[in-house]
């Protein structure tokens, strides 16, 4: 219930600016989260998933309301919610295996711009009209340029309540206070809002200094709501432009909604496996229900998803919960709504374009390999100039194009496209280890097949994957391998990647392709100025030292801090001779996708000879001391640990 609670403290503000920035009605968006977060905690076949209204669908509507008439483009959300829900009778939850992880995050940050492109003139009180993506997003220094030069009162009101929206999105992740964090940004943003408002009201006796054309519109009551429930217009069903949106609508809504769900799955503290054919049938039932009623596409939301799960969600009643709240802050508070900036919700949506589209994905891709960052423009760009279905296939085109000039062939795909290339058996000295032989190639073409067979098995199993038969493995498939490991290992399994050895690839990356070579190259060792001062160090008082990246780091798994938190790797490792004493940096992130964030800290880890009890250190509080005065008693464990460590700091 907390967890919900403190989600829909996120999705209010989010459903209302969605649903603006497609020009629907605000309560559109939170339709959609209500509808949603009741059928898919019944229906659905995830556990710890959050649904509403998706970023990425807000180019789509827009385009498709625009065109279609809000009438029609509810039609069309219906459409899509029937095509979801015949993704999921047959079974395509694999769906988003077939599409190359650079071309999707191509797509995902050309959504990222058309958000960013589109809202930030809105948030910096300019609405301005353009025909292409691009050219709002050339326009942006002109608008920075005309905020500076406003004369009207109420319009820099309203730019200076979007910067400072902005601000505090953008830096309130950096403070790291317990109390504070119980209300996430968004919500600081509505109460901030609607409090300075009541501050030029009651304070000053003034109207409130935000021009009115800045402002939400009134929200209606759910006696409005019920009177108002659209009447869907079949009238244009035959319209090519109708069945374009249609599946826009299907294909990203779908494709948003598995990513993310895969992703969640990685932050469940139990890591159990979603049904994700089965959330697919909610989802569908839940998007015919949103259009009927006159909300948006149903999706499965990450940002929200992760904030669910960083709450102690364990269960799908968090998405219930969360959908209950929101309909009780509609009926009690809807007159309060109306106090909040477009231009402050606006920043909200900013900030998640920014995050989509953000220079550290190009960075990322880049490292990963230059044929990537290829992969990832063409789609961008085709996606801004044309549209987003043309810019996923242009994507898979061009991938494909990339592997035949790779491999020089195009035969090695052709020939055994249509081959099975995965062997799957039982080891015969165990019966809870499986090998897995992989031969010919293995991208995205046909992931599918090494999918299958790596499902069915538990993840408490082990499991060898060999390559050494394989000419050629894409970054996709690299990618899902290194998923594959973390799931095993937070599961208690084993899983291994071998047969590698052969192969080339032109970054040190992990994700990186590898094709066959018969002479691998060797990779020189070159250290920073920091490893070589920490090595020699090392070498001054007879410690050990490496400098590598170690993934393997299952010591770290039974911290109860690292349940919700993915450990990237460790290295610059410093150890005592016995290994009883380790110092080393550390890599995790917390959270996933666009809510991602990376953290690297330096750890020290003692691995103590004798079993203590489990505790905590925390800094008594105002909620310790509150709960003192009202009789409550605490149990306190005073532990006194003396270690004598011959470590020179």
């Amino acid at each position: 219930m907390f967890s919900g609670f403190v989600v829909s403290l996120i999705a209010l503000p989010l459903g209302l600016g969605l649903a603006m920035a497609s020009d629907a009605p605000p309560i559109a968006g939170i339709i959609a989260a209500v509808i949603g977060g009741i059928i898919v905690s019944i229906l659905g076949g995830s556990h710890v998933t959050i649904v509403g209204p998706g970023n990425g669908l807000v180019g789509v509507l827009l385009v498709a309301i625009t065109t279609l008439g809000i009438e029609s483009a509810y039609v069309a959300i219906m459409c899509s919610g029937v095509l979801l829900l015949l993704l999921g009778f047959f079974r395509m939850g694999t769906l988003a295996d077939f599409f190359p992880s650079s071309a999707i995050q191509g797509m995902l940050a050309a959504i990222g711009l058309i958000i960013l492109g589109k809202q930030f003139h809105i948030m910096f009180a300019h609405k301005i009209k353009r025909n292409d993506t691009i050219d709002y997003l050339f326009e942006i220094p002109y608008t920075i340029n005309d905020a500076v030069h406003y004369e009207n009162k109420g319009l820099i009101y309203a730019a200076l309540a979007g910067i400072l929206s902005l601000a505090i999105m953008l830096f309130y992740s950096k403070i790291r206070n317990k109390y504070l964090q119980l209300i996430p940004a968004p919500m600081w943003i509505v109460i901030l809002s609607i409090g300075f408002s009541y501050y030029f009201e009651i304070g000053l006796h003034e109207p409130n200094p935000i021009a009115k054309e800045y402002m939400i519109s009134g929200i209606p009551s759910i006696q409005t709501i019920i009177a108002d429930i659209p009447r869907p217009n079949f009238n244009g069903i035959w319209n090519l432009l109708f069945w374009d949106s249609v599946l826009s609508l299907t294909l990203i809504s779908s494709i948003e909604s598995l990513l993310s769900i895969k992703a969640v799955d990685k932050l469940d503290p139990e890591k159990r496996r979603s049904n994700v054919n089965k959330d697919l049938k909610a989802l569908g039932v839940a998007t015919i229900g949103s259009g009927l009623l006159g909300g948006l596409n149903v999706v499965t939301v990450i940002a929200r998803s992760s904030v669910n799960v960083n709450n102690g969600a364990s269960n799908r009643s968090s998405n219930f919960f969360h959908a209950l709240f929101l309909v009780l802050f509609i009926v009690l508070f809807s007159t309060q709504l109306t106090r909040i900036p477009l231009p402050a919700l606006m920043a909200i949506l900013v900030y998640t374009g920014y995050k989509l589209a953000s220079p550290n994905i190009i960075t990322k891709i880049f490292s990963i390999g230059k044929e990537q960052l290829i992969i990832f423009f063409v789609t961008l760009i085709t996606t801004l100039k044309i549209g987003l279905i043309t810019g996923i296939i242009s994507g898979v085109i061009t991938t494909l194009i990339i592997h035949f000039i790779i491999n020089k062939s195009v035969g090695l795909f052709v020939r055994n496209l249509l081959k099975p290339n995965v062997l799957m058996y039982t080891e015969a000295e165990s019966e809870n280890s499986f090998y897995v032989s992989v031969k010919h190639f293995c991208s995205f073409l046909n992931y599918y097949k090494l999918k299958q067979h790596l499902d069915a098995v538990p993840e408490d199993q082990n499991v060898i994957v060999d390559f050494s038969m394989c000419e050629f493995v894409d970054h996709t498939v690299m990618e899902n391998m290194y998923s594959y490991q973390e799931l095993f290992k937070k599961r208690g399994g084993y899983f291994d990647v071998i047969g590698l050895d052969m192969h080339d690839t032109d970054s040190k990356h992990p994700f990186a392709l590898r094709r066959m070579l018969p002479v691998p190259k060797i990779i020189k060792k070159n250290l920073t100025r920091r490893q070589t001062s920490m090595e020699s160090l090392a070498k001054d008082y007879l410690y050990n030292y490496s400098s590598k990246k170690i993934k393997e780091a299952t010591f770290l798994n039974n911290f109860l801090f690292f349940n919700t938190k993915h450990i990237n790797h460790i290295y610059n490792k410093l150890s005592h001779k016995d290994k009883a004493i380790k110092l080393f940096d550390i890599e995790f992130s917390e959270g996933e996708f666009i809510a991602k964030e990376v953290i690297r800290t330096t750890m020290l880890h003692i691995d103590l000879k004798y079993n203590i009890p489990k505790f905590t250190l925390d800094k008594e509080g105002f909620l310790e001391k509150v709960s003192l005065l009202q009789g409550l008693k605490t149990s306190i464990l005073k532990t006194i640990m003396i270690f004598h460590i011959g470590f020179i700091y």
